[in-house]
């Protein structure tokens, strides 16, 4: 008998939700019910400068009100910290990691230096500098108290992998095959940070680590994620890891547009709740039956 079916929610309370955090949770909603499945709600709250209490109640308000139910406890990430520890500890002890002591501004000087700018999943592309530091350079800076990053050595993490680096395969449902080739690690995403001092681990790696640890068998979300699938792929492959289903849908935009963020305002659904909306309303807005949706 086959694995029940798994999808998941994982929203980061920085800021309210809008339709379109609506649209993602009701599209995994609806997979798992119509698949005899499991839903869960994860609160992906790692970045503790950002993430705000009363905004995690209010997400919760949210998704109830939509008339969406989840399995409990609801995972938080904030909760297991020491787990993601572990697996960053995993990586160094592998020599997989290196310390990066460059601030944004100097990325961006060293770049700018070098004439070239390429942009990875992060913003512009790492140009490595902190890689070529001796490792009595990195201990004397890391005992002096220098803030630093953690970086994967995307270079060693691929020759660590062997012949399996080529074959870095995973499935979306509108685009079809696809592979995180080593070129398009390398030169695409580049040393990625899988941790800072404020943030002490990473959206790539929890994601990662959690959607395996909860046995989500489908990952449903937008497809300004699918760029970062190529390198959860290679977390995967790193640590052993099952490789989900995938399924990138369209992003919804505001009437100007553009894609609804957070950052820049778009329509709250706190907002629509405490309006009087009735969500069935909003539901066949979205495209989505409501009736899938009552309580």
């Amino acid at each position: 008998m086959p694995p029940a079916l798994v999808t998941r929610f994982a929203p980061s309370p920085t800021g309210h939700l809008h339709a379109g955090h609506a649209y993602s949770a009701g599209l995994a909603y609806l997979r798992a019910r119509q698949a005899g499945g499991r839903f869960l709600l994860r609160i992906e709250d790692i970045d503790a400068t950002r993430c705000r209490p009363e905004l995690t109640d209010d997400l919760l308000a949210d998704l109830a009100w939509l008339g969406l139910r989840w399995e409990e406890p609801v995972r938080r990430q904030s909760q297991h910290f020491d787990e993601y520890r572990a697996a960053l500890h995993d990586l160094q002890r592998r020599g997989l990691l290196y310390p990066c002591f460059c601030t944004r501004r100097q990325v961006q000087e060293e770049i700018a230096r070098i004439g070239a700018a390429p942009h990875g999943l992060d913003g512009t592309l790492y140009p490595g500098t902190c890689r070529q530091l001796s490792a009595a350079e990195r201990t004397r800076r890391i005992a002096a108290g220098e803030n630093h990053a953690l970086r994967l050595d995307m270079a060693a993490a691929l020759a660590s992998l062997g012949d399996a680096a080529q074959h870095l395969h995973w499935h979306d449902e509108r685009a079809g095959p696809q592979q995180a080739t080593p070129d398009l690690l390398l030169q695409g995403i580049g040393d990625v940070v899988l941790a800072r001092k404020d943030t002490p681990a990473s959206y790539h790696l929890c994601v990662t680590l959690d959607d395996a640890l909860q046995g989500i068998t489908h990952i449903i979300r937008g497809e300004d994620l699918f760029a970062a699938t190529h390198l959860h792929r290679l977390l995967q492959a790193l640590f052993g890891l099952p490789v989900p289903a995938y399924a990138h849908h369209a992003l919804l935009l505001d009437p100007d547009g553009t894609r609804m963020a957070k950052r820049k305002g778009s329509k709250s659904l706190r907002d629509l709740r405490l309006e009087g909306m009735d969500p069935a309303a909003l539901w066949r807005q979205l495209g989505l039956n409501p009736a899938a949706f009552a309580v």
